[in-house]
C-alpha cells in the first residue's frame, strides 16, 4: 500500500469515527405493534418517471393492467431539485436553488436529508460532511445492504456509503482531478487530505457501512481493498485482487452475516442484451430481482427481532439507457426494476413489518408517449404553429411560424424498425404491447406504443412515488427528496 494511500485511509478511518460519535439510535418502544417498522426496503428507479411507468406498464402489461409498484396502496410525488455550490438550505436566506439535479445531489438528500450541489456525495453544500440513514442504521445495531445494478461506487448506492466532494472520485487510483474541487465563490477553501478525497471505492472497502453489497464496479477495486473486506469479516465473491468477477451460482452459494460480491468490472449487463445471447458470459449475472432477493435473506436470516435491516436497492440502467435514447432496452430494464419491486412486496406481505418505499432520483431525456402515427418536433422542418382559428386574440405572428411539415430527411421511419439504420432518424421507436394482435412486432408502424425522447439528460420533474407497509401514508403527499429520509429515519427510530 502506498504512503499516500496510507494517510488517506488514515484520515477516512478518523473521520468515519467522528461521525459515528454524531448519531445514536433512539429507544426503541416496548412491544411490537402493527406500525412498528422493523425493516426498510428502499427501492430507487434511477432516471425514471411518471412516463416511464407508464411506458413500462404498457408494454408489459397493456393500458388496463399494472406494474407491481403501482399495486401499491400510497401513492404521492417527489420534488428533485438541488442547490448550488456553497448554497444554504430551502428555507435560509443563501438558499440558490439548481431545477435540475443528478443522480449524486439526489442520493445525498434521501440519504443525509440535505440540498447539496450536483457531482456531491455525503456533503452539504458548502463541503460538510453529513451522516446518511446506512451509517445511522448500521450504528444503531440494524442490519444494512446495498444493491445495484451500476458500478457499487456510482452515485446512488454511493451515496449512502460515502463522503466526496466529487461523484467521479470513485477509484481505485486517487487523482486530484477527480476528487478535488476548487473553493466555490464566496466559500471556504475545500479539503485537498480528508475523507471526502478518498476515492469511494477505498470507503466502502474499509467503513462498513453495509453489510451486504451486490452490483458492479469490480475495477474499482484492488487487491488491498479486498485484503480491507475480508478484514471486516466479509465474505468476497469472486476477487478484486484478480480482477475475477463473481457470478449468479456464486451468488445463490453465499452465506454469512457479511458478502460482497461484484459481478461486472463496469456496469451490470442490461436484461435485453442476456436475452438476446445467453451463451454470452455476461448471462452469468445475477439479475436484479436475484440480487434483491438474495440480499433480502441475508439479511433477514441474522437480523434481530426489532433491529432488522435497511436495504437499498437500484435499477440503475434505467437511467443510463435513458441517457442514450434506446427505449427497447429501457424497457426491459423497467421491467427488471418492477420484477425486484415484487420480490420486496413479497417479502413485506410475510413479515407485517417493513416499510417498502420505490420511487426515483430523477427523470432522465423526456421520455414521451406519442400518439400512434404522428411525428415529433424533431422530426419537423418547423415548429407547431401558433394560430387559434377559433379566437384569433390567441395567435401570433411573431417569430412567423409556418405549418407544421415532416422532415424526410429526419424521418425515415421508426428508429428501431424500418429507420434504424439511418443515425440522423428523429422518429418514435414501436413496441407492441399485450392488447396488440400477434402478428404486430416491434418496429412496426403498427405498433401501439410510440415512444420518443426530449434530451440526452435529465429533466426537473417530479417523480413518482410509491409505498406501502406500517407508516407508508406518510408518503401519501408531494415531498421533498430530503423528507424521505425523515420518513425512513422515524421508521427505524433513529436519531443524529
Amino acid at each position: 500500500m502506498t504512503g499516500r494511500r496510507r494517510v488517506a485511509l488514515a484520515a477516512l478511518v478518523s473521520a468515519v469515527a467522528l461521525t459515528a460519535t454524531t448519531v445514536v439510535a433512539a429507544e426503541a418502544a416496548p412491544g411490537r405493534s402493527r406500525n412498528r417498522v422493523d425493516n426498510v426496503i428502499y427501492l430507487l428507479g434511477d432516471g425514471m418517471g411518471r412516463t416511464h411507468v407508464t411506458a413500462g406498464r404498457d408494454r408489459w402489461y397493456g393500458a388496463a393492467g399494472s406494474l407491481n409498484m403501482e399495486r401499491m396502496p400510497v401513492v404521492g410525488q417527489v420534488r428533485t431539485y438541488a442547490v448550488q455550490e456553497n448554497s444554504g438550505q430551502p428555507g435560509e436566506p443563501d438558499f440558490v436553488p439548481e431545477y435540475v439535479t443528478d443522480s449524486a445531489s439526489s442520493a445525498t438528500a434521501w440519504s443525509s436529508g440535505v440540498k447539496t450541489y450536483n457531482a456531491a456525495l455525503g456533503v452539504d453544500a458548502k463541503g460538510a460532511v453529513v451522516p446518511t440513514v446506512m451509517e445511522l442504521a448500521q450504528d444503531a445495531g440494524y442490519r444494512t445492504g446495498n444493491v445495484s445494478t451500476a458500478e457499487i461506487t456510482d452515485a446512488t448506492p454511493a451515496g449512502q456509503m460515502s463522503h466526496v466532494l466529487l461523484r467521479g472520485c470513485q477509484g481505485p487510483s486517487y487523482s486530484a482531478g477527480s476528487c478535488q474541487r476548487p473553493a466555490v465563490t464566496g466559500g471556504a477553501a475545500l479539503p485537498t487530505t480528508d475523507v471526502r478525497v478518498t476515492p469511494v471505492a477505498d470507503q466502502i472497502a474499509r467503513n462498513g457501512t453495509a453489510d451486504v453489497i451486490l452490483g458492479g464496479g469490480l475495477s474499482r477495486f484492488d487487491a488491498a481493498d479486498e485484503e480491507a473486506l475480508e478484514d471486516q469479516g466479509y465474505t468476497v465473491l469472486g476477487s478484486p485482487a484478480t480482477q475475477t468477477v463473481a457470478t449468479g451460482a456464486d451468488l445463490a452459494a453465499a452465506s454469512g452475516r457479511r458478502v460482497f460480491g461484484l459481478f461486472n468490472r463496469g456496469n451490470l449487463t442490461i436484461e435485453r442484451a442476456k436475452r438476446l445471447d445467453p451463451t454470452a458470459p455476461q448471462a452469468a449475472e445475477p439479475s436484479l430481482p436475484q440480487m434483491t432477493e438474495k440480499a433480502i435473506e441475508l439479511l433477514d436470516r441474522s437480523s434481530r427481532r426489532g433491529k432488522g435491516f435497511y436495504l437499498q436497492v437500484e435499477g440503475a440502467l434505467i437511467d443510463k439507457r435513458s441517457h442514450a435514447n434506446d427505449a427497447a432496452q429501457v424497457l426491459e430494464e423497467i421491467k427488471a426494476f418492477d420484477d425486484a419491486v415484487a420480490v420486496a412486496l413479497e417479502f413485506a406481505r410475510r413479515d407485517g413489518h417493513t416499510l417498502v418505499v420505490v420511487t426515483a432520483d430523477h427523470e432522465c431525456a423526456g421520455f414521451g408517449i406519442v400518439e400512434k402515427g404522428t411525428f415529433t418536433n424533431a422530426e419537423a422542418k418547423t415548429p407547431p404553429p401558433n394560430a387559434d382559428s377559433g379566437n384569433p386574440a390567441n395567435s401570433t405572428t411573431t417569430p412567423k411560424r409556418g405549418r407544421q411539415a415532416q422532415d424526410p430527411a429526419r424521418s425515415t421511419g421508426p428508429v428501431n424498425g424500418s429507420g434504424a439504420a439511418d443515425p440522423a432518424n428523429f422518429a418514435p421507436a414501436t413496441f407492441r404491447t399485450v392488447d396488440d394482435p400477434l402478428s404486430v412486432q416491434d418496429g412496426s408502424p403498427d405498433a401501439s406504443l410510440w415512444l420518443t425522447y426530449l434530451s440526452g439528460n435529465h429533466t426537473g420533474e417530479d417523480v413518482p412515488l410509491f409505498a406501502s407497509g406500517p407508516r407508508s401514508r406518510e408518503l401519501a403527499d408531494t415531498v421533498e427528496n430530503t423528507e424521505l429520509f425523515d420518513v425512513v429515519t422515524r421508521a427505524l427510530r433513529l436519531d443524529r
